[in-house]
């Protein structure tokens, strides 16, 4: 009774002093978040150079006085690929974020950080190992006489057994938060790695959407190319149908059939890149190349166009709340407790020790009264003298402390840049793409004049040929503009976190608590 008296009330007392290690504080810095102050810039001129009414808009400059926080909603940003109205671009970033392989890494890596954060929990508990043994020994005693003068009168033949077993405890009692600081460490890691999850979230939709408007612009492109070659080899053959009759002209229809074979050989290459990218796409998907062929190869005769709305400033709110500046910040919270650890290596480490168990020279007395045994203890350990190797490695984890703290400027800095960038290409690629609507009408107009002048006798077949020439690549320019303001408005989004919002994201970091 006694026994378990003793060992009760010991571990109370450790348990009262672990209560109290846990309200003292910690070595090393505390953290706070840094307060990095954002400009307020004003972006550049969204105006149009004309005020005619468009497919995606009247673009007008963004009143200073607007508030940009109420000119893009946080819904708009979260499910921009909905703005399309695109059931297939949907279906896409549905499979996308299910099946991706990088994606399903990163989680994975969110995943293992779940699990150090778990481990690290164990420095609060006392480590308890279950030991055995049992050994028989033969060995001669010698005996000698009973004088002062020992000598030898012969041997005995001794015959020894040992047996015990039981458990082994020790228990590190966190007086200078070493341990403590250790599992602010792995909080922070791990609500980094689910920020890093929610940037690849944002990454792979913004790469989806990219790639398939790369593949529509494309297949697009290819339209065009058809359309130009059914129309100049209509051509070519009313030529060379003239010139069997005797009527035509000879160098009008080598010209009228070199045209068409230059048309003919752009086809091929945006052939190859149709394939390329419904690959690309199949990867992104988490699908065999050439899964998608049936869904993606016929493209629906429409455009892509859509419109964000203005801005007249970049959002801060939505820069700092970024899933990649997210995890930065969550990275320095991690080194600023990592300092924390290595600080407590310079401080003594207080331990109690316990053993509890049974122990006998026969097997038969093993688990009697007599063989148990046990005891309890503190212990502590010191580093007195090192060489220098504690502060040389406190010094190297304040140095990558402050590296960290940089590197969450550097992501901030650089995420304010993607969204002025983003925009200012939009606005102006917009621009580009109004002028070249008006450039293809008036080709196709030239087209028209050009053959009436030429059935005319009016001007030699070159004319037609240029205007031709001219129409096709106006025609292309037009179709590839029309998809890169497309991809410049999922780059606009992308920029300010698109495809996850804020609670979305703290979701998954949460998911790693």
């Amino acid at each position: 009774m006694k026994k378990t008296q003793f060992f009760v009330y010991a571990t109370g007392a450790i348990g009262l002093v672990a209560a109290g290690c846990a309200a003292l504080p910690s070595v090393g810095p505390d953290y706070e978040e840094p307060v990095y102050a954002l400009p307020d810039h004003p972006l550049p001129d969204a105006g149009a150079p004309t005020t005619n009414k468009t497919a995606i808009g009247e673009f007008k400059p963004a009143d200073a006085a607007d508030d940009a926080r109420t000119l893009l909603s946080t819904n708009e940003v979260r499910l921009w690929w909905t703005r399309f109205d695109d059931p297939v671009l949907a279906h896409l970033v549905d499979e996308a974020v299910s099946n991706n392989l990088s994606f399903l890494q990163a989680a994975s890596r969110l995943e293992a950080s779940r699990w150090e954060l778990l481990g690290s929990y164990a420095a609060y508990l006392p480590k308890i190992s279950l030991d055995g043994a049992a050994t028989r020994g033969d060995y001669h005693r010698y005996t000698s006489t009973g004088n002062s003068s020992w000598r030898s009168t012969g041997s005995k033949f001794v015959h020894s057994d040992l047996f015990r077993g039981g458990f082994d405890a020790t228990w590190e009692i966190d007086i200078f938060g070493g341990s403590r600081r250790a599992t602010e460490e792995a909080w922070a890691r791990a609500e980094a790695e689910g920020w890093s999850l929610a940037d690849a979230w944002v990454s792979l939709t913004a790469e989806v959407g990219r790639q398939y408007i790369a593949l529509r612009t494309t297949q697009q492109r290819i339209a065009v190319a058809r359309t130009n070659l059914v129309l100049q080899t209509e051509t070519y053959d009313i030529l060379k149908s003239r010139l069997d009759s005797g009527i035509g002209d000879e160098l009008a229809v080598s010209q009228s059939k070199y045209v068409v074979d230059q048309t003919h050989a752009t086809i091929p290459p945006l052939l190859a890149q149709e394939e390329s990218l419904l690959n690309a796409l199949a990867i992104l998907t988490g699908a065999m190349p050439g899964s998608l062929h049936g869904l993606l190869k016929d493209c629906p005769d429409r455009d892509w166009l859509v419109a964000p709305t203005r801005l007249a400033s970049v959002p801060t709110d939505r820069i700092r709340t970024r899933p990649d500046v997210r995890a930065a910040e969550r990275e320095l919270a991690a080194q600023v407790a990592h300092v924390g650890v290595a600080k407590s290596q310079w401080y003594p480490r207080l331990f109690i020790n316990g053993t509890l168990g049974l122990e006998s020279v026969k097997v038969q007395k093993f688990l009697s009264k007599g063989a148990f045994y046990g005891t309890i203890g503190p212990s502590f350990s010191w580093p007195i003298f090192q060489g220098g190797n504690i502060y040389a490695n406190v010094k190297a984890e304040e140095a990558r402390m402050d590296e960290a703290f940089l590197k969450y400027e550097e992501t901030l800095q650089k995420a304010y840049g993607e969204v002025r960038d983003a925009y200012a290409a939009y606005t102006q690629e917009y621009h580009r793409y109004e002028a070249l609507r008006g450039a293809v009408k008036a080709a196709e107009e030239a087209v028209a004049i050009s053959k009436d002048l030429y059935r005319n006798g009016l001007r030699d077949f070159t004319a037609v040929i240029d205007a031709q020439r001219s129409l096709l690549t106006l025609a292309e320019q037009f179709v590839v503009s029309r998809g890169q303001i497309s991809t410049d408005v999922i780059a606009l989004y992308k920029s300010l976190g698109g495809g996850l919002d804020e609670s979305e994201g703290e979701a998954v970091s949460d998911s790693a608590q």
